[in-house]
């Protein structure tokens, strides 16, 4: 019986008639003015990348499948005080460049950029990404439950030599490496994690737009050892010290009408954070993209410097045979077939380097894009230049003023030191809340019904005097200001000696990938003549080393040249913001 009466008790505290009145009152009492004001809910996406000329991705790429975007630098503290964006204009490409495009793509640059001795060089088999079913079986990993994408849990360690054998090999384009990186790499996990972080802590921000709601109640049984004691000693008549049964409840409604600024303050300190973080993701995302391209071109080196040093066993074998044929003939000598043996075993020594640093360079990328423990991967594209830049140094300096994330890092630090400024001095402002209440109470067994009553009122409270503490977060909000502000001239200065030294470089490269296709030419005729004057007995075994081991060079440099551009291009793309 207790118990049901409980119950219905309850139901009265939910819907009683004084109640809602109560709460239609204070609804309609609640400043929508306010809550207009201070409950905008952060936008995710603020503003699209295909809209930032400097960020422009095609469909089905990394890019376009990140969670947040650039958004648009706030007016404050904005670099050249620029109402809009500037448009990156195409300008026309030097004749310099259209030469080195010409040569690049031209049958006879293929032909000389490839010289003979293949046969060392090991064949690339392309194969699936996804691991077999048969090196699946291999690894041991049989818990489905530690698997993601491919790869294995990164809380396992392998415990068998077959489990880290390498058992595939994967040719990579540069944009299937860069997709694998975006969807693998922990950082860019860890930022995005970091992301979801600081939305919840905005919503959490922007609860105190809202009032709060809370109900309570009790039922006890209690008998007083006093109303015994006069029952005993004949004071009170018989019976008058039964257990008493009572049930009380309350709903209570609080709302905080003024805060002295307090409660915006935190919220956009919150939504300045959510903008670190997404500037943060797209920072980590774009030093990724450069960190995978730079990998990429180490492994190319490598691999071109393999072909080279195969091509350079190939030649040094050539020679050794000429010379011996001579020795042979009695027009040679036994110091020419000694002097082509050394020069053959160098050869073969620096192609043994060669191939332990493609098998370095192989790993670092792997390790790089987090990839299973057994697939290799090699690179699927030639080399050959990325691209020419299209803008002026200028254009570039300006560009990056205005894309690079770093910048409007700091004017969002700078921003949240405002905020925090705000909110400590609204401590020594009046705090100003709306309290409603309803209350029941019943005492059962006492011949009298339910009572109830309600209160409503408003509650004011304003620290006149708190020895300083306020003011001294206000004063440490204000040096974080003064820090930012500091901060963000010294990412402005760092920002254009980026742009200027990566566009130095990748003038000086241009002018070097001409220069040393030239000499490719130059060296192969030359070892051409050198050893047809060695068979025609008016030239020397010396000369014909010497040409050789200027080709070997010429090639060497020409590889170097052209990736000591696409690096240049790369990190110029990176420092102004733009796609790499």
């Amino acid at each position: 019986m207790n118990f049901s009466r409980f119950l219905l008790h309850s139901s009265r505290i939910a819907f009683a008639p004084q109640f809602l009145f109560w709460s239609i009152a204070i609804a309609i009492c609640i400043p929508t003015s306010a809550q207009g004001a201070e409950a905008k809910n952060l936008s995710v996406v603020q503003k699209n990348l295909g809209e930032n000329p400097a960020n422009t991705t095609s469909p089905g790429k990394a890019a376009d499948l990140l969670p947040v975007v650039i958004p648009v630098p706030p007016a404050s503290l904005s670099v050249a005080n620029a109402t809009k964006q500037p448009e990156k204009p195409p300008h026309e490409k030097s004749p310099s460049q259209r030469e080195v495009l010409e040569l690049k793509n031209s049958p006879d640059a293929e032909k000389n950029s490839h010289v003979e001795g293949e046969k060392l060089q090991p064949k690339k088999q392309p194969i699936k990404l996804q691991p077999s079913r048969n090196s699946e079986k291999k690894s041991g990993y049989h818990d489905k439950k530690h698997r993601h994408e491919g790869n294995s849990s990164p809380l396992l360690v392998p415990s068998k030599p077959e489990e880290v054998q390498i058992q595939e090999n994967q040719p990579l384009t540069l944009e299937q490496a860069l997709e694998i990186a975006r969807n693998s790499n922990p950082q860019l996990k860890t930022a995005i994690l970091e992301l979801e972080r600081s939305r919840a802590g905005l919503k959490e921000a922007e609860a105190a737009l809202y009032p709060t709601f809370g109900i309570n109640g009790s039922l006890t049984e209690s008998k007083s050892a006093q109303d015994s004691l006069s029952v005993n000693s004949g004071i009170a008549p018989p019976g008058s010290d039964k257990a008493r049964t009572a049930f009380t409840g309350q709903a209570e409604i609080n709302y905080n009408i003024y805060t002295s600024g307090r409660r915006s303050a935190s919220i956009r300190e919150a939504k300045e954070r959510v903008k670190i973080s997404e500037l943060d993701v797209e920072t980590r995302f774009q030093e990724i993209r450069l960190s995978v391209t730079s990998r990429y071109y180490d492994l190319q080196a490598a691999d071109e410097q393999l072909r080279i040093s195969a091509a350079a066993v190939e030649n040094a074998q050539a020679s050794l045979r000429d010379a011996q044929a001579l020795e042979r003939a009695g027009v040679g000598t036994k110091f020419d077939v000694l002097r082509s043996q050394v020069n053959l075993a160098n050869s073969q020594q620096d192609y043994t380097n060669a191939r332990s640093r493609q098998q370095i360079s192989q790993r670092q990328l792997v390790s790089l894009l987090n990839l299973p423990q057994t697939v290799n991967i090699s690179t699927a594209e030639s080399v050959k230049i990325a691209g020419l830049w299209q803008q002026s140094l200028e254009e570039s300096i300006v560009n990056a003023y205005q894309y690079r994330q770093e910048l409007q890092q700091r004017l969002a630090e700078r921003n949240i030191g405002e905020q925090r400024r705000k909110f400590a001095l609204s401590q020594l402002g009046p705090q100003v809340a709306l309290v409603a209440t309803y209350d029941v109470l019943d005492q059962y067994n006492d011949n009298t019904g339910v009572t109830d009553g309600y209160s409503v009122g408003v509650k004011a409270r304003w620290n006149i005097f708190d020895g300083g503490a306020a003011k001294a977060q206000a004063s440490q909000a204000k040096a974080n200001i003064a820090i930012a502000e500091s901060n963000f001239t010294n990412q402005r200065n760092q920002i254009r000696f980026e742009v200027e030294q990566y566009y130095a470089q990748l003038q000086s490269n241009l002018e070097n990938v001409q220069t040393a296709t030239a000499a490719v030419e130059q060296a192969q005729e030359a070892l051409r003549l050198a050893r047809l004057r060695f068979q025609a007995g008016v030239g020397t075994q010396t000369d014909v080393i010497a040409a050789e081991n200027d080709l070997t060079r010429a090639q060497g440099n020409r590889v170097t040249a052209i990736l000591d551009y696409n690096r240049a291009f790369a990190n110029l793309q990176r420092a102004v913001s733009a796609k790499v």
